[in-house]
């Protein structure tokens, strides 16, 4: 019986780990505040619901990296579903673009931010 327990246990943590198994990650780009050129706010890149925990996240401003970017520690929902958010300050104005560039199992994607204006 114990045999039988001990088998169970591990075909349920194989299944639920295989479950989240190479897992493209959803993108946010958002701004703390609504937009408002001239004002400052903090731009903010959350990825979430990525599979493996391997990523690189870049926030940019004209197709440049912002190094003043923080990230937050990685973190995992009981599904083996990873989530990062990495945000920095930002001034909005009409002639600046901003994005979030995720790199995950190789694959590049930019998101852009959106303003509210």
């Amino acid at each position: 019986m114990k045999a039988l327990w001990v088998s169970l246990v591990l075909l349920f943590f194989t299944l639920d780990h295989s479950v989240a198994l190479n897992s493209p990650p959803k993108v946010q780009v958002y701004s703390r505040v609504p937009g408002e050129f001239g004002k400052a706010n903090n731009l903010i890149c959350h990825v979430s619901g990525f599979h493996p925990p391997e990523i690189n996240i870049e926030v940019l401003k004209n197709g440049q990296e912002m190094t003043a970017a923080r990230q937050t520690d990685l973190a995992f929902e009981g599904d083996w579903h990873y989530h990062l958010t990495k945000s920095v300050p930002f001034t909005p104005s009409s002639d600046d673009k901003y994005a979030c560039r995720v790199t995950h199992l190789g694959i590049t994607k930019t998101f852009v931010w959106e303003s509210d204006m």
